[in-house]
């Protein structure tokens, strides 16, 4: 039974990479206030403290987006 209930447990997501072209787009989607960072989050597959971290120091992020690519 312990085995079994092991199992139905989430495995932890591999971490992941993002561009500095999306972390700019979810500083946009933040910022324009139409949605909540919460709902940001959901619709990216992304935790909140994913989002909030990535969103602490926006201008960073948009600078680093202009420079890639």
């Amino acid at each position: 039974m312990e085995t079994m209930e092991r199992d139905e447990r989430k495995r932890p997501r591999a971490r992941r990479s993002f561009t500095a072209e999306f972390k700019a787009e979810i500083v946009e989607l933040c910022q324009r206030g139409d949605r909540s960072i919460g709902q940001v989050a959901r619709d990216f597959d992304l935790t909140e403290t994913a989002v909030v971290h990535g969103s602490a120091r926006p201008n960073e992020i948009v600078a680093l987006a202009a420079t890639a690519g």
